[in-house]
């Protein structure tokens, strides 16, 4: 399988995307602050998701990269709050993107909890 068929994956693409065209609209002076933490710690998350299926044959490693991309799925929350909190986005945006941001989460550890699920060779 392909880490591009993972749920995870997919959703936290779309996630990540629906957050880059959402933070066009933020202030210019954002740009090397808010604008770029919440891009980069969005598409931190798959970039995690790809290195932890790809490492699959390391339990620890796999465990370590999935945490890492809870992590950053985390980090990119917060941001939302911050975006919220700044009125660079509405109510109805700010839980639509944090429930998608719960949802990536769940998926996540539901990985980190069964990794043989997923090819980890459990010993």
């Amino acid at each position: 399988m392909d880490f591009k068929k993972l749920i995870a994956y997919q959703k936290a693409f779309d996630l990540a995307m629906s957050i880059f065209e959402i933070s066009k609209s933020f202030l210019n002076e954002e740009t090397y602050s808010l604008t770029d933490q919440i891009r980069r710690s969005s598409r931190s998350v798959n970039a995690n998701l790809a290195d932890a299926y790809r490492k699959r044959v390391f339990p620890k490693h796999f465990n370590s990269k999935l945490t890492d991309a809870d992590a950053e799925n985390s980090e990119t929350n917060t941001w939302l709050d911050f975006a919220f909190a700044c009125k660079y986005k509405s109510k109805e945006q700010h839980t639509d993107l944090s429930n998608k941001g719960i949802e990536v989460g769940k998926l996540i550890n539901y990985m980190i909890n069964n990794p043989e699920k997923f090819g980890v060779k459990l010993d």
